[in-house]
């Protein structure tokens, strides 16, 4: 109870209530009776957190501040009694229209304290009823301006919004409003069907948006990892390409080198004493084993005309090693080598078959 009048001494005190009618949509607040008022005994003492007006004669005298007061009997009378603790007052229900005309039913809790006994008890007749009606008319004004979905959402800010109308209203009545909070919001029971069918729908659209993105998602992990995989395929193939080309060209060097080494150490022992003599004795083998092997892999060969002769094979053979050798041995005039006897083959004979097919 924020104020406490009293008419006369020992006489209980009801707060006005002025409550509008059946159709201004406002749920009136219960009416209270106040304990009688502290009689005059020339001591008092006062309670913390409390504040006793006097007046003197019927005029305002002072406030008694808590502890011990003395005051004049008959002369001095304690008209009012206001409370310094915060206090709680509940908003009753009240039906709202907002911007898109969707009409909710919302209360709330209000918190305040007085600031200024003498302003609180001579400047409203009735501060806690005031206050409520006040709240009641913000309230309904706020939600006018904005619409049924940011009344959710801006909860925060419509209290703040109440609190700053409240204040600036009651600034004059000794009252400070310190917060209001919003306590339920009743919807119509359709739109909250369909609001209920909104929140199903969104939801379906983010599972349908978060399935299709999880499906890009797969396919550019697919694509990428096929797109690594080829690359290192191909770096791979590179590799084993280079690779093999570097082993070719060493086997090829290493062929090379060994190749070399062998003509060197055949060109060496060539030199030697009876050199020329044991390459006519393998060239002449060598002659002998290739003519040996002669219509193995072909059904076509070119004979001889001496095939049966096999001295005049290998001496033409060794003529043919002697004309090759013969520059050689005039480059180097330090070994000659014994010149070898070859005895001039005649042409072969060709066939008359051979002859008229040739002509």
């Amino acid at each position: 109870m924020l104020g406490r009048a009293a008419r006369g001494t020992g006489r209980l005190l009801l707060q006005s209530s002025r409550w509008p009618g059946p159709g201004a949509g406002l749920a009136p607040a219960p009416k209270r009776c106040s304990s009688s008022l502290p009689m005059n005994t020339m001591v008092l003492f006062v309670p913390q957190q409390e504040a006793w007006v006097v007046e003197r004669m019927g005029r305002f005298h002072r406030i008694l501040e808590p502890g011990l007061n003395f005051l004049i009997p008959l002369l001095d009378r304690i008209r009012y009694v206001q409370s310094l603790k915060e206090i709680v007052i509940n908003v009753p229900e009240q039906s709202a229209v907002t911007l898109d005309n969707v009409t909710l039913q919302i209360d709330g809790v209000l918190y305040l304290r007085i600031m200024d006994p003498y302003k609180a008890s001579y400047g409203v007749e009735d501060p806690e009823y005031a206050v409520t009606q006040l709240a009641q008319t913000t309230m309904r004004s706020e939600l006018g301006k904005i619409s049924l979905d940011k009344v959710f959402r801006e909860r925060e800010s419509l209290n703040a919004c109440i609190v700053d109308a409240i204040n600036q209203a009651s600034d004059c009545w000794g009252i400070r409003c310190l917060r209001y909070e919003i306590k339920d919001i009743h919807v119509p029971p359709r739109v909250k069907e369909s609001m209920q069918m909104q929140v199903e729908a969104e939801r379906r659209k983010r599972a349908t948006v978060l399935e299709s993105e999880g499906t890009r998602e797969s396919a550019i992990n697919v694509a990428e990892g096929r797109k690594q995989a080829q690359i290192l395929a191909s770096e791979a193939e590179k590799a084993e390409q280079i690779n093999k080309a570097a082993g070719e060209a060493n086997a090829m060097l290493a062929k090379a080198k060994a190749k070399a080494e062998a003509i060197r150490l055949l060109a060496d022992a060539l030199t030697q004493q009876n050199g020329n003599a044991a390459a006519s004795l393998a060239v002449a083998e060598q002659y002998v084993s290739a003519f040996s092997k002669l219509a193995k892999d072909s059904n076509t060969i070119l004979l001889p005309s001496s095939t049966g002769d096999v001295t005049s094979m290998v001496t033409q053979a060794l003529g043919i090693y002697g004309a090759l050798t013969k520059p050689h041995a005039a480059k180097s005039p330090e070994v000659t080598p014994p010149a070898l006897e070859v005895p001039k083959c005649p042409p072969p004979e060709l066939p008359e078959a051979d002859q008229q097919n040739s002509s």
